[in-house]
């Protein structure tokens, strides 16, 4: 087999990688077939604003007449209705464990979608080059999730939305430059560090924006990089793979769960 850490080749009973010191790089017997498996075929950098864009239309195609209903003005229409946010895993304080994995991929309009895939199109390829899909994956759902923890227990407001991982990702690029000790790392930093001081201004001034959810995201998301940075440019191995892959299975699942709950209270 090769190793997942230095590519080099080994054999699949060894404890640890000869070569780089790899701790159980077969991941227990089960990483071969999870590399058949998985190998190359997922594309996070791809899934996630697929997945926003899918789920806000999905959300507009549960409930039309809330869609299409413009008396809130130009602003309101393509919104989704408060029903299909729930069924689809919308959170709040007191909502389920499993909202604050999936209301990251949610949207409440047109605008809110627009604006968070554009970031998130901008950012992901950056942490996902430098961090690697799976580690950038882990950010993501990390940032997300804590937001929305901070955001359920000070505020408990329904919300929805990727902000809070999209600062989760910019704290991400941060930790980067700060760590690579680089000039170029340095200007990174500071310019990121710009966007983020001006999109956390530009949060206080708007109404409806959940700035608990931005502290919270940016917070977990350099909490997550910094555990992440040292390995960063290393090919991801198969326990960072099989750590997204769980993120990945939980957030799907939450989806079903949301749907199954709201199904059940119908009946």
């Amino acid at each position: 087999m090769v190793c997942p850490s230095c590519g080099n080749l080994i054999s699949t009973e060894e404890k640890n990688c000869p070569h780089c010191g790899a701790i159980r790089p077969n991941l227990f017997g089960f990483g071969p077939a999870l590399n058949r498996l998985f190998g190359g075929r997922i594309d996070v950098l791809t899934i996630i604003p697929t997945s926003c864009v899918g789920l806000y239309v999905l959300s507009l195609l549960l409930d039309l007449g809330a869609a299409l209903n413009v008396s809130g003005g130009l602003f309101s229409m393509l919104s989704p209705g408060r029903t299909p946010l729930i069924v689809l895993g919308m959170t709040y304080g007191g909502a389920p464990w499993w909202t604050v994995l999936t209301a990251t991929y949610l949207h409440g309009g047109l605008l809110h979608i627009v604006f968070n895939v554009m970031w998130i199109r901008q950012l992901g390829p950056e942490v996902g080059q430098l961090f690697g899909p799976a580690r950038y994956f882990i950010i993501y759902t990390v940032a997300g999730a804590v937001g929305f923890v901070l955001s359920n227990a000070f505020s408990g407001y329904p919300t929805v939305g990727a902000s809070g991982a999209i600062f989760g990702l910019l704290a991400a690029l941060i930790v980067y430059g700060r760590n690579s000790k680089s000039n170029m790392g340095s200007m990174m930093t500071r310019q990121i560090w710009q966007w983020a001081i001006m999109m956390f201004i530009f949060g206080f001034m708007m109404i409806g924006v959940n700035n608990w959810a931005h502290f919270g995201g940016f917070a977990g998301g350099w909490v997550a990089a910094q555990f992440l940075v040292s390995d960063a440019g290393r090919r991801e191995g198969r326990i960072t793979i099989l750590i997204a892959l769980v993120c990945l299975g939980l957030t799907g699942l939450g989806f079903i769960l949301s749907a199954w709950q709201y199904i059940a209270l119908l009946f």
